[in-house]
């Protein structure tokens, strides 16, 4: 597989935890999809629209042949077998998966932005993240995950909900 990916996953509605090996499950079954390493899962408040549940996040990396455009199509399709409605913006889902980095990759069209416009104010992407590789170099920003990692204010508001395989950590399950 040619391309490196990341993917930041979430869910607050729900068995969040189901949702989020769904969605994992459904991109390594994808024959020109691997995934690779996965993060913690965080327990988080939610950001923009607040009346709703917390959220579970994680980010994983793959690998791709995919093009950025026909993985999106393909990130919104599961989406979409998942039962996400796009009612609120901001507002609760069963799973949203928005690709973060594509290679090193700078792109906008009509419904992509690579990298993910919000996500370097977003503690809930940038921990998973800088947990998944804490040597990424943006070279388009000039700044390293650990800049934009140590810049962030509120690291604290993102929980460790399951540790990663192989990592320390308690496991919750949904009641």
């Amino acid at each position: 597989m040619k391309h490196n990916v990341y993917i930041a996953l979430g869910s607050n509605i729900g068995d969040r935890a189901a949702y989020l090996e769904e969605a994992i499950d459904r991109l390594d079954k994808e024959e020109d999809i691997k995934v690779v390493k996965r993060s913690s899962i965080y327990e988080t408040e939610p950001v923009g629209y607040v009346d709703q549940q917390s959220f579970l996040n994680m980010v994983i990396q793959a690998k791709t042949n995919l093009s950025p455009e026909k993985l999106l199509e393909m990130t919104q399709s599961i989406e979409d077998t998942c039962g996400r409605k796009r009612d609120i913006r901001w507002g609760p889902r069963t799973i949203d998966l928005d690709i973060l980095l594509f290679d090193q990759q700078n792109m906008k069209v009509e419904n992509l932005c690579i990298p993910h416009p919000r996500m370097w104010e977003r503690a809930f992407v940038i921990v998973p993240l800088y947990e998944l590789n804490s040597e990424l170099n943006f070279q388009s920003r000039n700044q390293t995950i650990k800049d934009i990692y140590e810049a962030l204010p509120d690291k604290e508001g993102v929980n460790v909900w399951k540790s990663r395989v192989g990592a320390e950590g308690s496991e919750h399950f949904e009641s």
